[in-house]
């Protein structure tokens, strides 16, 4: 029996056996249809283009906006990546109503944006390297400090750093660490646990009163190190007062002053520094070193909150050496996540 061929009629008139083409044509012409002839589409929306103008203006001069009023300039800097939401916001509103200026203007923050943050958005990992540091905020009400340090040692990092080092807990570090790492130090409230000797150790004064600050030199088979450890102060955000980090400032700088002093040419710093390296208020120690997570990572590597983070203030930071790689370790009973890194100490 001959079979009959079947030809179904769409809404449109068209034919059902339409190949994909007419049929992505058929769909941009249902959207920009509603469009075609309405000569208001270049004068709605007005608000919103302007939105979109002083979002871009506010990323692309966020290090002039003014800290004198509750370190807005700081606060801004600190979520920086953060803006970028609002701008899909503004493109389905300008959908919406339908305003060709607030879609032109929607490009501007986008471009801003791609050109702050896009090259974060890329994966810089490479392989190599000759030493794996890693640093964690373990917080002082840690309710499993054993487990924490263990995750930790997981990772094999060569160089371990911990902040927030409550005292009743040191010992329960230590017996943590002790099998994977033969040296290690503790002044005040931080730590350092190395598999290679350290030699020159003492605390670095930041300016707080009590000890929150190390350095040590690492006799790693690549060459010698200063590893720096810091915790810098934390900082608030208060209606009254806005967005307090004036201690926290204070110890940047005399952290900067002491990194600038080092004699040794192959600098790590480990630790929180509570801040971007978006903030301005950490340039005497952003100026001068380089975060392995910009130069080596794969994503924005935040590390603050630890069940949602929101912001990377736990940093790697070198001077005189390579970046490799850089990522963030798992959740431990801390609400920071440790963060590490893989670096070249030996000259190329």
């Amino acid at each position: 029996m001959a079979q009959q061929a079947y030809v179904t009629e769409t809404d449109d008139g068209g034919s059902g056996d339409e190949r994909p083409g007419s049929r992505l044509r058929r769909l941009a012409a249902r959207v920009v249809g509603p469009w075609r002839g309405d000569r208001r589409i270049w004068r709605r929306g007005i608000v919103l283009a302007a939105v979109a103008v002083l979002l871009a203006l506010v990323m692309l001069v966020h290090s002039h906006i003014p800290n004198r009023l509750g370190n807005l300039g700081s606060l801004t800097e600190t979520f920086l990546p953060w803006l970028g939401l609002l701008v899909p916001v503004l493109l389905v509103c300008a959908l919406v109503r339908r305003s060709a200026t607030a879609l032109i203007a929607v490009v501007l923050p986008v471009a801003v944006w791609l050109n702050l943050f896009g090259g974060l958005l890329t994966d810089k990992t490479a392989g190599g390297g000759d030493l794996t540091v890693a640093t964690h905020n373990v917080n002082a009400d840690n309710p499993d400090p054993s487990g924490t340090a263990r995750a930790v040692a997981a990772s094999g990092a060569d160089v371990v750093a911990l902040e927030e080092l409550k005292a009743s807990a040191v010992p329960t570090y230590k017996d943590a660490l002790a099998s994977a790492y033969r040296y290690h130090s503790v002044q005040g409230t931080v730590g350092l646990w190395s598999k290679y000797p350290l030699d020159d150790v003492r605390a670095v004064d930041i300016q707080l009163g009590w000890t929150r600050a190390m350095r040590a030199t690492v006799a790693t088979p690549a060459g010698r190190v200063a590893v720096y450890v810091a915790h810098l102060p934390s900082v608030r955000v208060k209606i009254e007062a806005g967005f307090t980090a004036r201690q926290r400032d204070k110890s940047a700088d005399a952290l900067g002053e002491a990194i600038a002093h080092e004699p040794l040419g192959r600098v790590i710093l480990l630790g929180d520094l509570n801040g971007t390296m978006n903030d301005r208020s950490l340039n005497a120690v952003t100026s001068q070193m380089r975060s392995t997570q910009g130069a080596a990572g794969n994503g924005f590597g935040f590390s603050w909150p630890a069940s949602f983070p929101m912001a990377r203030i736990d940093q790697i930071m070198v001077k005189g050496i390579e970046p490799e790689s850089s990522w963030t370790l798992p959740e431990t009973g801390s609400d920071h996540l440790p963060v590490a890194a893989r670096v070249k100490v030996a000259a190329s």
